[in-house]
């Protein structure tokens, strides 16, 4: 499967989430580190979801429930998605410094 494309929003959530790898961020919280609006994130996690990156849960309303707020959704890296992430990072970080991408070598 294809990932999804890396976007300068997209490299902006994955640095926020690579902050920290094993830590669940919830979504504003995300938005507000990336400075991205709410209704541009949330696509952008969907996408990273479906790509098998991320993976989201609710957290459990016992958690909030003294707070009185609606129930936040968490997002954490899946599998080997930071590992995906890093390399999405060092790609982005590469070309805008200017260095040409490392390309596999073809039999001579």
């Amino acid at each position: 499967m294809a990932g999804p494309r890396m976007t300068p929003q997209t490299i902006a959530v994955l640095r926020v989430l690579l902050e920290d790898p094993a830590a669940p961020r919830y979504g504003l919280d995300i938005a507000r580190v990336s400075g991205l609006k709410t209704g541009t994130l949330h696509p952008i996690l969907r996408r990273l979801e479906q790509a098998g990156l991320i993976e989201s849960f609710w957290e459990d309303p016992a958690d909030h429930e003294d707070e009185g707020r609606p129930r936040r959704r968490y997002y954490r890296f899946a599998g080997h998605g930071a590992t995906t992430a890093y390399q999405a990072v060092a790609r982005a970080d590469a070309a805008a410094a200017g260095v040409p991408a490392l390309r596999p070598q073809t039999g001579h």
